[in-house]
């Protein structure tokens, strides 16, 4: 049971928002930006984000671009932050009685946040954050594509 609540304890957890009234149909190319004053990890994991998010984008139908007039401008932010986990393990019947044991681990929380800006108005149009997305490790490329995946799995929001 303990390793049950500890996986639930690790599930990505993602959210998303976007400008009402916004027309995403006219939006074809993209540009990568960087967001003054936004964290970014080291070279490798900002590698692994943009390869992450330029995956969905270009599934999507959107075109990468280097060019200053492109639709959208995209730029992401991360915040790396830590906290005690604690797992519990009685011996007994029903977990009465007999030995009990208790330890704690710190484990990494990082969140990913991705913003998309029009270059028309100036205005953010969309934003997604993907929770415990970003911790070291060999699988790190699969944990962001993952996150990245589900974060803009209704991207771009219906038309209404």
């Amino acid at each position: 049971m303990a390793l049950l609540f500890y996986g639930l304890g690790l599930a990505q957890q993602t959210t998303y928002n976007f400008m009402p009234g916004t027309d995403f149909s006219q939006f074809h190319t993209f540009k990568w930006v960087t967001i003054p004053g936004s964290v970014h990890p080291n070279q490798i994991v900002n590698r692994e984000i943009r390869m992450a998010v330029v995956s969905q984008l270009t599934g999507k139908g959107l075109t990468q671009t280097n060019s200053d007039d492109a639709d959208l401008y995209v730029g992401y932010q991360v915040a790396l932050d830590q906290e005690k986990q604690w797992t519990a393990l009685a011996m007994g019947e029903f977990g009465f009685g007999g030995m009990r044991e208790a330890s704690s681990s710190t484990i990494s929380n990082g969140t990913l946040v991705v913003d998309i800006f029009s270059t028309a108005n100036k205005e953010l149009v969309w934003t997604g954050e993907a929770t415990k997305t970003l911790s070291p490790g060999k699988n790190q490329q699969k944990t962001l594509n993952k996150a990245v995946a589900k974060m803009m799995k209704n991207f771009p929001p219906p038309a209404r």
